[in-house]
């Protein structure tokens, strides 16, 4: 993408900023009819935007349009390479328009605007053009049969798909979702967070712009109760997909329970570990991953490696080369490029954060700014069982575990009910291998932090997980119905049954 500006040329951008502030319905923005909400600036505590909330009536009325466009068949039907031109021409309108969207995130949810500008924005057209490039070359199947039968296993869109979003990648998981779900052929139906609003307003707007048909893509602003439970609970909504905590993905699995049975995806939490093994190789590149993994997007990212699980025999050198590297990590206003880490995403969440604090003596770090900004905190000697070992903080806070054998770091590595993401440090590829296949988690890691790409499924095991994944050919899986058609070519009557 583009060369980042200064933090002047940034402001000024905001300063001359249109914001959306009401529900994106039926191709058009109309006020909700739920309660009014303010949508803050976490870096300053300004109001940005008083959004227009949304409730019940709202989400039937959204329904009821998104299952006519479904029924029609405007989007449904149409050409697979129909709707992936529709949607790269999405793409190009993300283009056009990046600048203010990556200010617009940064505005809204604290994040550094390098990162929205080089990694979320950028990714974002990735995705959504990834899925719109595969959906008019994933091909139907055939089973084998008799000479007598044809067997066709074919693909239908689900059809009303609610996706319910994060606070911490609102556009990029907006994008992992609708990429795939549109591409399919269904209508979708969005709830952002709270907390970011904005770019998920102002993208189905630019959806709307590039030919989306109305009730295709909508957008319902408003919190969990007003929303989330009312799309959970409807009995025209055939699929949730939803990302968030695992409290909230269990409420989301109880109303579809209680409701039409309606399928349920769930990306939830997860205590990731990074595993460094004794021959681990360059601890330096080592301990670049590792801040990484644990400070990047200020550690709100449910794939953060919060646990480092390190051998005794490397871990005085690693640990040095950490807090090197962690020198270079500068926390401050979000708008300024120079700054890797911005804020928390609202000052309840920076209390929760900042709590855990108390819970041990930092090797460094554990300090806050401004009732908003914690800076990058590793803990050391940390016990398998104790809360910086257990709990999902969400924050930019390392727990540094000691083992003694690979078996003992495997051991604490699967000490956890989460099972997302690992990392794996060594020199031994056959231990990779083997480690790799004993770690529990959806993705793992080797010689390096990340979470795949692309053309990798990405969700977890245990209660990080339910239901499907995504990213990769599997996210369209999630999205739609397979269905066998049995043709008989024989003129041959039915024989009859014998008692």
């Amino acid at each position: 993408m583009s060369d980042l500006l200064t933090r002047d040329e940034y402001a000024a951008i905001a300063a001359d900023m249109t914001y959306p502030a009401a529900a994106f319905i039926d191709g058009k923005f109309r006020a909700g009819k739920g309660d009014k909400f303010a949508t803050i600036n976490p870096a300053t505590g300004k109001k940005i935007a008083t959004i227009s909330g949304c409730n019940a009536k709202d989400v039937n009325l959204a329904v009821e349009k998104a299952r006519k466009a479904f029924a029609e068949g405007h989007w449904a039907r149409l050409h697979p390479s129909d709707r992936k031109d529709i949607l790269i021409r999405l793409c190009k309108l993300i283009t056009r328009n990046r600048r203010e969207l990556a200010v617009m995130e940064c505005l809204d949810s604290g994040k550094p605007i390098r990162d929205c500008e080089q990694i979320d924005i950028p990714e974002t057209i990735h995705t959504i053009k990834w899925h719109a490039e595969a959906v008019d070359k994933i091909y139907d199947q055939m089973a084998p049969a008799s000479d007598d039968h044809i067997a066709m296993v074919v693909r239908e869109p689900v059809g009303v798909v609610a996706c319910v979003l994060p606070w911490n990648f609102p556009l990029l998981m907006m994008a992992w979702k609708i990429g795939p779900a549109l591409a399919a052929g269904n209508s979708v139906i969005v709830k952002p967070a709270e907390q970011t609003s904005l770019t998920a307003l102002r993208l189905a707007e630019l959806a709307s712009e590039a030919g989306l048909p109305d009730g295709v893509l909508q957008v319902l602003p408003g919190n969990g109760p007003s929303v989330g439970e009312p799309l959970g609970r409807h009995m025209d909504v055939d699929m949730v997909s939803f990302t968030g905590s695992t409290e909230t993905g269990r409420r989301f699995l109880k109303y579809a329970a209680e409701s039409n049975l309606k399928k349920v995806v769930l990306e939830c939490g997860g205590k990731n570990p990074a595993v460094v093994l004794e021959d681990a190789e360059d601890l330096d590149l080592v301990a670049g991953h590792i801040v990484n993994a644990a400070f990047w997007n200020m550690g709100e990212n449910c794939s953060a490696c919060s646990r480092l699980i390190v051998h005794e025999k490397v871990k005085a050198p690693l640990m040095k080369r950490m807090i090197a590297h962690v020198r270079d990590w500068r926390t401050g206003d979000p708008l300024d490029p120079s700054n890797h880490l911005g804020t928390m995403i609202d000052s309840e969440h920076f209390k929760k954060v900042a709590s855990y604090l108390k819970k041990g003596k930092p090797a460094l770090g554990g300090k806050t700014r401004d009732n908003i900004y914690v800076e990058p905190t590793i803990f050391d000697d940390v016990k398998p069982g104790d809360v910086l070992a257990k709990e999902e903080i969400f924050g930019p806070v390392l727990s540094v575990i000691t083992v003694a054998s690979t078996e003992e770091a495997i051991s604490v590595a699967n000490d956890t009910v989460y099972g997302l993401a690992a990392s794996l440090f060594t020199a031994n590829a056959k231990q990779a291998i083997t480690c790799a296949r004993n770690i529990q988690a959806g993705t793992v890691t080797v010689n390096c932090y990340g979470e795949g790409d692309i053309s990798t499924p990405f969700g977890g095991y245990k209660q990080s997980g339910f239901g499907g994944r995504d990213n990769s050919l599997h996210a369209h899986d999630q999205y739609t119905e397979l269905k066998t058609i049995w043709i008989d070519l024989s003129d041959r009557a039915p024989e009859e049954s014998v008692d």
